[in-house]
């Protein structure tokens, strides 16, 4: 999708896709990462997403990209978040203690801006990404980070028939064929949820699952 779509949805509220509660996923399946608590993570199109503060809590130190401004502002008042914010080349920055979050566009972040990534989550960025994109994404990303980061993702699957995304569908061949050649990919679980998803499954759906792996770059 282009950044306009994205930028809109935000400004109009269309955003189904947050969630009003922690990842239960994320609970359940990090500490299978069994990373120390002050390592640090990356949460690649972050959103206004609760999951940046359970990471936090946990003591990492969390730092996300998003490309909407409205996303940002309205976490740090959502949640009564004192960030300052400034501008540092590409970016508006918002900065508070154990989290910094970057405004603008992901493929403008270096591993010289970011620094040492232990972990990446992704729960919602790879299955907004449409197919012809994907490759670049995951190209990127593992160009911000170092053999040994560990990820956890948290893909989609459904009949592509059945429905046009965000969120698209990502099957295990498709997980192999963009990540195959740097990391060790282990599926941890799958879960069906189209009864979870009332919205999804007005779309048309007739099954949907998710799908987390745990992913070691090589």
């Amino acid at each position: 999708m282009q950044p306009d779509f994205w930028l809109d949805r935000w400004r109009t509220a269309q955003i189904g896709f947050h969630q009003a509660a922690v990842d239960r996923h994320l609970k359940a399946y990090w500490p299978r990462l069994l990373l120390p608590a002050n390592t640090p993570v990356f949460v690649p199109l972050c959103g206004k997403s609760l999951d940046l503060l359970w990471l936090r809590e946990r003591g990492h130190s969390v730092q996300g990209v998003e490309l909407s401004p409205v996303a940002l502002e309205s976490f740090c008042m959502e949640h009564g978040i004192p960030a300052m914010r400034r501008v540092l080349g590409d970016f508006d920055v918002y900065e508070v203690e154990g989290l910094t979050l970057y405004r603008g566009d992901f493929f403008k972040l270096t591993r010289a801006r970011l620094g040492p990534v232990a972990a990446v989550y992704d729960r919602a960025a790879l299955i907004s990404w449409t197919p012809d994109a994907r490759a670049a994404y995951v190209k990127h990303l593992t160009s911000l980070t170092s053999p040994g980061t560990q990820t956890l993702l948290i893909a989609v699957e459904y009949p592509p028939e059945q429905m046009s995304g965000p969120p698209f569908p990502l099957s295990r061949d498709t997980i192999e064929s963009l990540y195959a050649d740097h990391y060790s990919i282990e599926e941890l679980g799958r879960h069906e949820i189209l009864e979870l998803e009332p919205r999804l499954k007005a779309r048309g759906l007739t099954e949907l699952r998710e799908v987390c792996y745990r992913m070691t770059q090589l």
